[in-house]
């Protein structure tokens, strides 16, 4: 067996661990009698209702419907962000501009705003796309920015003594050097969106998604329901990290020698 083989397995069953050790916690709490089962109910009651959930299809439609949300969110920011990002870090006077509002900006929590997007666009989809599209937009502006003020200013000389002008500059240089940055940028962007999204279903009310799951069980004193609701979007949001953002790294940057696998 190699070492990367050890490695991940050793990982995996330190995660099982922790999560066999959290569901103990949680067992051990639902059964105290602090709270009745009907407010901290066990874990078979727990199981059952999400088991139900996914039998019906109700439970993947809201999980793809939240998900399709995010996806949607973080495309119209990226073609936000990034531009926005080259340009700041490009052009000293973009810089000067946008960096004020940017800097006052990013601080607000997303959720603030959706009660003046629901003024706005009332609830439903819209409110709540817009929610992702502006927590997802200033760590992407950031991370990209970041990465076009760090390239190496000796590559950019050797680039233009050798004949390359602007537009080849920022194609073959800037752009690859700022590739890293965009990644972990997109990266941080998919975690804010994640967290807002919910959010702003439980606040925007449209038909669909995990956090009409949670608000409507709420409503019902389900409190099974919203605690299956609550696993599935940790699930989701760890196979996104774990699978489409690690191995998106591990194409890319870590291929390329820009980071370092961690030791665990």
């Amino acid at each position: 067996m190699t070492g990367t083989a050890r490695f991940s397995w050793k990982a995996f069953w330190r995660g099982t661990a922790g999560v066999v050790a959290l569901m103990v916690i949680w067992e051990t709490f639902a059964r105290s009698g602090i709270f009745s089962a009907a407010l901290a109910p066990p874990l078979a009651s727990i199981a059952i209702s999400l088991w139900r959930m996914l039998l019906d299809g109700t439970m993947p439609q809201h999980a793809l419907y939240t998900l399709g949300r995010v996806v949607l969110g973080i495309a119209l920011s990226c073609t936000i962000a990034i531009p926005l990002g080259m340009l700041m870090g490009r052009v000293r006077a973009v810089e000067r501009f946008f960096l004020p509002p940017v800097s006052v900006l990013m601080p607000i929590p997303s959720l603030a705003w959706v009660p003046l997007f629901i003024l706005w666009f009332g609830i439903g989809n819209t409110a709540t796309i817009l929610v992702v599209i502006y927590a997802a937009t200033f760590p992407m502006v950031y991370n990209v920015w970041t990465g076009v003020r760090s390239v190496n200013p000796l590559w950019l000389r050797a680039a233009a003594a050798m004949g390359a002008n602007r537009r080849a500059l920022f194609r073959k240089v800037v752009l690859p050097a700022a590739l890293p940055f965009v990644i972990t940028g997109l990266r941080l962007s998919f975690g804010r969106a994640w967290i807002a999204v919910v959010g702003g279903e439980l606040l925007a009310s449209p038909v669909w998604g995990l956090g009409k799951v949670i608000f409507d069980a709420k409503e019902f004193l389900n409190a099974d329901v919203m605690i299956a609701a609550l696993i599935v979007i940790g699930a989701v949001g760890l196979l996104c990290e774990r699978v489409v953002f690690q191995a998106l790294e591990h194409a890319t940057v870590a291929r390329w020698g820009m980071v370092a696998a961690a030791k665990r």
